[in-house]
């Protein structure tokens, strides 16, 4: 071992630090008591709070017209948004693709204690998340824009396959994915071009932004389901029940729209045993939730001014003074 491997090992964060960023304790610690949300956990502390968590760069998804390939970029878009994908430390740290992969894009406020080093960095070999690859060194790499070009990947086409099933089973210690799930996802990845860029770089994160999410995983989870796939179509309930929770963070002083999202989790999660167990009413029941979603939807964004999908309320409530000119 030479002397910049034993530097680099002796940087390496401690037991101590991982445990705490994963349970949200080391998480801006200059505040006490946890941070409102859960996010806020793998950003520095001087983060502006509106580029972090009231706005996303906007997606740059080009949809094939193949009905199949589409449903397939959905599948992988669903997948990509759930920590159940990824199992493990990064699910019970609610890490999942997105988390580092904004949107498909980078993400530059992303500093996890012990999985970074400068912002924007992660280390792919960290022995907390990975037995397989964790190499008891601190060497974190900048993140990639997945939607830029190809060739800046560095993994061919033909090789992605693999790669991404490699990153889910070895770098994250994760579950087999389903033959639908990986395909998916390597379709989405595939799907993610520049020249689809909206003339906006960012949007804001709405509860519409996020419900819009939940009932494209849901659509593809009925698609599923019709095929047969009960493991994939379970996987996309998943997601959509990772959005819901994104929302319900921000609604935390507002019990009315607080229990009826936890009504509408409860669903999800009853409707995922209903898939796995083959019940016949599945479908129905799947259609339901989204007939009802556009009720939810509104009464959220009713609400929405007094939750922490507002800028100034999610401000206040991260302890960071909003920016003069938010982006």
């Amino acid at each position: 071992m030479d002397r910049r491997r034993r530097r680099t090992r002796a940087l390496a964060p401690g037991p101590v630090l991982l445990f705490l960023a994963l349970t949200g304790s080391a998480a801006l610690a200059a505040d006490a008591g946890p941070p409102p949300l859960r996010a806020m956990r793998w950003v520095p502390h001087d983060a502006d709070p509106v580029r972090a968590f009231a706005t996303t760069p906007a997606e740059c998804l080009k949809l094939p017209k193949d009905a199949d390939a589409a449903l397939s970029v959905e599948v992988g878009r669903a997948a990509f948004r759930t920590p159940v994908l990824l199992g493990g430390q990064a699910a019970r740290a609610g890490i999942n693709c997105e988390t580092c992969h904004r949107s498909g894009r980078t993400n530059p406020d992303f500093q996890f204690p012990g999985a970074s080093g400068d912002p924007g960095t992660a280390d792919v070999t960290l022995s907390l998340f990975s037995s397989h690859r964790g190499n008891g060194v601190h060497d974190p790499k900048p993140i990639p824009d997945l939607t830029g070009p190809k060739e800046r990947l560095k993994v061919a086409v033909a090789d992605r396959p693999k790669f991404i099933h490699g990153l889910i089973t070895e770098e994250f210690d994760g579950p087999e994915p389903t033959p639908a799930v990986l395909a998916g996802l390597v379709a989405y990845v595939g799907a993610l071009d520049p020249a689809a860029c909206p003339r906006t770089a960012r949007e804001a994160v709405t509860a519409e932004l996020l419900m819009s999410d939940a009932r494209r995983a849901l659509a593809a989870a009925r698609a599923e389901l019709a095929r047969g796939d009960r493991p994939t179509a379970v996987l996309m309930v998943a997601s959509a029940r990772a959005r819901l929770g994104l929302i319900d963070e921000r609604y935390a002083k507002l019990p009315a729209e607080r229990e009826r999202l936890r009504a509408a989790d409860a669903a999800l999660l009853d409707l995922q045993t209903a898939i796995r167990a083959a019940q016949p009413d599945a479908n129905a029941r799947l259609s339901r939730w989204l007939d009802a979603a556009p009720a939810l939807e509104a009464a959220l964004k009713a609400r929405e001014p007094r939750s922490l999908f507002n800028r100034e309320r999610l401000s206040q409530a991260a302890n960071r003074p909003l920016p003069a000119n938010p982006s």
